[in-house]
């Protein structure tokens, strides 16, 4: 007697593919914060300057995003996201090759241009292969997978610099991505009916699909009007504003403001962003266990990030470097369970656009969250100094500023509805002639 046929687990190596995307993503992304000391003495750049590089990136990255999210909504993610991996790895690359202030600020802006729409086309991948109750786990997998890349990113970058020198270390990470952009290409079909890998009983598992391809114009007027969509990008944009000096500035906060060296220092960045992949890996399962007994894991968002703002007030009354950085790591845990939340929640308030509206809130938490923070991050330390502070007295107080935003984005979380969707999932109903809606 033949067993019973078993469904498929397709979309299982789909999400091995999307945490391949998001640990590169974060990789490129976070390796030039250890870089930063020796590039800034080479290149004789400022704190100022350093934190306009900085945010170059973030800047061309937050204005793209809508654009490459609305191709994925137009065309489909296979070709958007292979095109979008293999034009930031050649940047990644190319930043090894810069001569001076002006090559380095153009290549990290196009690099930026470049991972613009990742996130909105992985968006809409997760709508399309997996069912409504795994999307939590999955989110927060992927997730866990991109701050993994960002925890490993500056040991690694450390142990290739004192290798092979800043330069040829950004040609090794640019390397990668383009065999995961080969690899998706080849494998990745736009749903799992046109996979010849996935049987009927995976369908039936994954159910009917979200959002699939529209030219349907975007429905502004609603994107506007929508009270979630604003409190949506307000808890990114403050979120964003606190990770982003992790993501840029930590390690040269360590070395400057604490004296640590360059390599305890990677390691003290790698534990920080170690904490926040056991967040977002926390925070989908929070998300799915929550949604199975009908409650609202929004909620959740006022708590944990309210400790996340204590934690990080409180690493600025404490001398030891490493028993800062676990107390502030503690905090960006408890802040990253919110993360699956947030991609869960606005996937689910979205509709068709799913691409297009991804792409707008995080390009303009973006823009007022992590361009502001790069940006007066370099500033502040800059004119503190020109103050007369020095070590954690230049740094310290900008850390009492996040905590305060933060405090603002667990607010937000609490009147986050999500049965108050922007649109349908499906295609738009037929007006039937002479009816207006």
């Amino acid at each position: 007697m033949q067993p019973p046929p078993q469904p498929t687990r397709a979309r299982f190596v789909l999400l091995g593919l999307l945490c391949g995307l998001s640990f590169l993503l974060y990789l490129d992304r976070i390796c030039i914060a250890q870089a930063a000391k020796p590039i800034q003495d080479e290149l004789h750049i400022s704190n100022t300057r350093w934190g306009w590089v900085l945010a170059a990136f973030t800047l061309a990255y937050s204005v793209c995003e809508l654009p490459a999210g609305r191709l994925g909504d137009r065309h489909g993610a296979r070709g958007v996201l292979t095109r979008i991996v293999v034009w930031w790895s050649a940047f990644t690359a190319l930043t090894g090759a810069v001569g001076g202030f002006a090559s380095l600020l153009a290549t990290r802006f196009l690099f930026g241009a470049g991972e613009a729409g990742a996130y909105p086309n992985a968006a809409r991948v997760i709508s399309r292969w997996f069912a409504a109750g795994e999307r939590g786990r999955v989110q927060g997998v992927m997730l866990a997978a991109s701050l993994l890349g960002g925890a490993v990113a500056p040991s690694l970058a450390q142990v290739c610099i004192n290798a092979l020198g800043w330069r040829r270390t950004f040609v090794v990470f640019g390397a990668a991505g383009v065999l995961w952009a080969w690899a998706f290409w080849r494998w990745f079909r736009e749903t799992p009916g046109e996979h010849p890998s996935v049987n009927r009983l995976e369908r039936d598992i994954i159910g009917s699909p979200g959002a699939g391809t529209t030219r349907d114009p975007i429905p502004w007027r609603r994107i506007f009007q929508s009270t979630n969509l604003l409190l949506l990008v307000s808890i990114l944009a403050c979120s964003s504003f606190t990770s982003y000096i992790f993501f840029g500035w930590f390690p040269k906060y360590l070395q400057e403001g604490r004296g640590v060296g360059a390599d305890p220092s990677s390691w003290m960045a790698s534990v920080l962003l170690a904490a926040g992949a056991v967040g977002m890996l926390a925070g989908g399962r929070l998300h799915d266990m929550l949604h199975r007994r009908g409650a609202r894991p929004a909620r959740c968002g006022l708590p944990l990030l309210l400790f996340a703002a204590v934690a990080l007030a409180a690493s600025t009354r404490i001398e030891d470097a490493w028993t800062a950085t676990l107390v502030i790591a503690l905090g960006y845990l408890a802040m990253n369970h919110m993360m699956p939340v947030w991609w869960i929640t606005t996937i689910e308030v979205t509709g068709r656009h799913v691409g297009s509206v991804f792409g707008l809130l995080n390009g303009a938490a973006g823009l007022l969250g992590a361009v502001t923070s790069l940006v007066l991050f370099g500033r502040f330390a800059d004119w503190r100094k020109a103050q007369g502070f020095t070590g954690r007295d230049q740094f310290d107080p900008f850390f009492l500023i996040a905590a305060g935003v933060l405090c603002v984005a667990a607010l937000c979380w609490w009147f986050v509805d999500p049965a108050k969707k922007l649109e349908p999932d499906g295609p738009p109903t037929p007006r039937a002639p002479g009816i207006e809606s």
